[in-house]
């Protein structure tokens, strides 16, 4: 799709047009999709926020402003949505006091990996999630924007809404805990 015609699918949804809106959704579903994904770690919390971003996307449509972008509008959205999310989890974590699971393959292929080599990836996955429960939701999403997107840290701010400052000490504080969590793997062979 060319940009006139993103441009005039987003005046017409701006309008009300349910379908216009919809071509929006399929040019961004996916790139909404990962950038979901990077930030909560998880399919269905990122099923979730990508659907809870379009609903709010819909039903914002009127405080767009047009000479902004809007991926870039969406995007901020997203981020929003899944730091309610990353939030929500972590609540729920608290009370439950739950340990992320360690899921090993039931069938080892003959001709993949070794069985150790398939126990030693689980275990480094199992140690990743659990590391990365251990950053604040600002923390999180600081860390999968700077790392995964490669966003700028002015970029950082302004999609956490906070100071340059406390968006490059949000990135700091979840690359220390990280290294501290995960040193252990690093003496292991």
């Amino acid at each position: 799709m060319e940009a006139g015609d993103a441009a005039a699918a987003l005046a017409r949804a701006r309008q009300g047009d349910g379908e216009a809106f919809r071509v929006l959704v399929d040019l961004h579903a996916r790139t909404a999709f990962a950038l979901a994904f990077r930030l909560t770690g998880d399919d269905r919390d990122a099923e979730d926020v990508v659907q809870e971003s379009f609903i709010r996307a819909f039903r914002q449509l009127g405080r767009f402003e047009s000479r902004s972008n809007f991926g870039t509008w969406l995007h901020r959205i997203i981020v929003n949505c899944a730091m309610d999310a990353l939030r929500s989890r972590h609540s729920r974590r608290e009370e439950r006091n739950a340990a992320p699971s360690e899921d090993l393959p039931d069938v080892l292929a003959a001709d993949g990996p070794s069985p150790e080599r398939l126990a030693r990836s689980a275990e480094i996955r199992r140690r990743v999630e659990t590391s990365m429960s251990l950053l604040t939701p600002q923390e999180r999403v600081a860390f999968a924007l700077r790392h995964y997107e490669g966003r700028s840290i002015d970029d950082i701010g302004r999609t956490l809404g906070v100071q340059k400052s406390a968006a490059k000490h949000a990135v700091f504080r979840a690359v220390r805990k990280l290294r501290a969590a995960l040193a252990p793997l690093r003496g292991e062979s």
